[in-house]
C-alpha cells in the first residue's frame, strides 16, 4: 500500500507542478535551477517555487521517518563510502548527459509523449538492470 500511495502522490505533484506552474517536476532540473539563483528573466517569486519543492521533498521523508519509524529503510549496497560517492557522481553526471533524471524522463516526459524521454528511459532502466546483475554476479567475491 505504501508503494501504491507514494506513486499516487508523485503523479499528483507532477500534475499539480504542470498545470499550476506550467513546470516539469524534474528532481535534478530544479535543483540545478535552484543553486543557479534566480535567471537575469525570472523574478525571485517565480523561481522560489524550486528551493520550496526540494525543501517539501526532505521534510516529507523526515515526517515519514519520524511519525513511521522503520518505514524508510536503509538500501544495502554492499559498496565502500568511496564506492558510493563514485556511483553518485556517475549518477550526476548520467543525468546531465540525459538532460534530465529519472523522474523527469520517467514520469513527466513519459506522461507527455517525449521520443526523447522514451529514450532515456530505456536507457535509465537497461543500465539499471546491468548495474544490479553485474553487482549480483558478475563482481569477484
Amino acid at each position: 500500500m505504501s508503494a501504491l500511495a507514494g506513486g499516487a502522490l508523485i503523479g499528483v505533484a507532477v500534475v499539480l507542478t504542470m498545470r499550476l506552474l506550467g513546470r516539469v517536476a524534474g528532481i535534478s532540473g530544479i535543483l540545478h535551477r535552484s543553486v543557479d539563483g534566480p535567471g537575469t528573466d525570472e523574478r525571485t517569486a517565480d523561481w522560489l517555487w524550486r528551493p520550496g519543492f526540494l525543501l517539501g521533498l526532505v521534510v516529507a521523508g523526515g515526517l515519514v521517518a519520524a511519525l513511521r519509524p522503520g518505514t524508510l529503510p536503509a538500501a544495502p549496497s554492499g559498496l565502500a563510502p568511496a564506492g558510493l560517492v563514485v556511483a553518485g557522481l556517475l549518477v550526476g553526471w548520467g543525468t546531465a548527459q540525459a538532460r534530465g533524471c529519472t523522474s523527469g524522463h520517467g514520469v513527466c516526459g513519459l506522461a507527455r509523449g517525449s521520443k526523447r524521454s522514451l529514450a532515456a528511459t530505456a536507457v535509465f532502466m537497461a543500465t539499471g538492470a546491468l548495474a544490479v546483475w553485474w553487482l549480483r554476479h558478475g563482481l569477484p567475491a
